[in-house]
């Protein structure tokens, strides 16, 4: 159990709010204001309280020094428009100048503190920066669950501190996750794509100890492939992993877990958009040519378990889906997902950079149950891992 601010008294608090501003920017602008967008309720729910809002946020990695480029003052600007409010601007985030920022404050007022990875106490877990910022504040709300993963000043630290609570992205992100791995409605599907296998060890360990079935594609099926005696022509194959993957393979088997390989496969001779594909039947792979997705067979029987599940928890796109004809799959797939999402039958959570670009290459992203965007910490959240930012806040 974590605490949310459905639990704080919130009159007159100074209210610091770890946010993820690690925006997207092309000439000195923000290019892509998703990240501001998200912090939105969390704003408005501690304006509406009465509260003080102090915001600390990263922007790059200036590795403890003050870099002019990587300032968070260009994002206040953006942030301002969307809330509709002014949005004041202190140039460190502690000492002086953020302190008299904050001592000026007003309930309702919003500030923006600037960047925390100016000092390298932030990225240590510095005692002594994460005692500096908590005195300026009351509360600490983490809203930033994409830097849940890391035991820094701002996400850990300060946590400690002062009395601290889930931000509305972070509880609904938390409560996705919970209903995806957690405490789960069977059965659970999982999805595991993407190009390589030793990227996700960790991943895949974890989840054949906890899914009735899980989905393995993209380049990472074909080491699968491999280690069960499959030709695999010119394709992408970790092929010193192969008894990593009987291991996996062996480990699932003793967990009850069925593994849902490709049973049909998509070839071209070159990676290119536009290339002639073929479909294969396994063994029927050219010496020169590269399996680049899933083929129709194992599209349908996927959808079939899909229908047959009550929880779709998925990471990484079946094929190569930034180069059409090699998007089928994962397209087919889900859009899929979608439709059973949307009629009530299945709970959809998703995440991770490459599927979230995947959902949205296939227009379905909003029709998931939950998309996440936060990256590492989804990841290691599937794998099973404690992120420190998140037991920071647990009762």
């Amino acid at each position: 159990m974590f605490r949310s601010l459905d639990q704080a008294d919130l009159s007159q608090k100074r209210a610091l709010v770890r946010v993820d501003f690690n925006v997207p920017m092309q000439d000195g602008a923000v290019s892509d204001d998703t990240r501001l967008r998200a912090a939105l309720p969390t704003i408005e729910k501690l304006r509406c309280g009465g509260a003080k809002v102090i915001l600390l946020a990263h922007f790059d990695r200036p590795k403890g020094k003050r870099v002019a480029s990587m300032s968070l003052a260009p994002t206040g600007g953006p942030l301002s428009a969307l809330l509709g409010a002014p949005v004041a601007f202190a140039d460190d985030c502690i000492g002086e100048p953020a302190e008299t920022a904050v001592a000026a404050m007003k309930a309702g007022d919003v500030l923006l503190l600037e960047n925390l990875r100016y000092h390298s106490g932030e990225e240590a877990n510095d005692p002594a920066l994460a005692k500096a910022l908590s005195r300026l504040g009351d509360i600490y709300v983490n809203d930033a669950f994409s830097a849940a993963h890391r035991a820094h000043a701002s996400t850990e630290g300060l946590a400690r501190l002062i009395p601290a609570y889930a931000g509305e992205a972070m509880r609904r992100e938390l409560e996705a996750l919970e209903k995806a791995l957690g405490r789960p409605e069977r059965p659970v599907l999982g999805i595991v794509g993407g190009s390589k296998v030793s990227t996700k060890l960790d991943l895949l360990k974890n989840l054949v100890t906890r899914l009735d079935r899980l989905a393995i594609g993209g380049g990472m099926a074909n080491t699968f492939l491999f280690a069960q005696g499959w030709d695999v022509g010119a394709s992408y194959c970790e092929k010193d992993l192969a008894d990593t993957a009987r291991e996996i393979m062996g480990l699932a088997a003793a967990n009850g877990c069925e593994l849902l390989l490709p049973i049909d496969i998509v070839v071209a001779e070159k990676m290119e958009p536009g290339a002639p594909a073929r479909t294969r039947a396994l063994g029927a792979v050219e010496s020169d040519e590269r399996i680049l997705d899933a083929g129709p067979q194992s599209v349908a029987r996927l959808v079939a378990a899909m229908e047959d599940s009550k929880t779709l928890i998925w990471n990484g796109p079946l094929g190569v889906f930034e180069m059409p004809p090699f998007d089928r799959a994962t397209v087919a797939a889900a859009k899929a997902a979608a439709r059973l999402t949307r009629s009530g039958d299945l709970i959809a959570v998703a995440g991770g950079g490459d599927t979230v670009s995947a959902l949205n290459h296939a227009g379905v992203a909003a029709d998931l149950t939950f998309v996440s965007t936060a990256g590492g910490a989804f990841l290691e959240w599937m794998e099973g891992k404690t992120l420190p930012g998140v037991a920071a806040l647990e009762v």
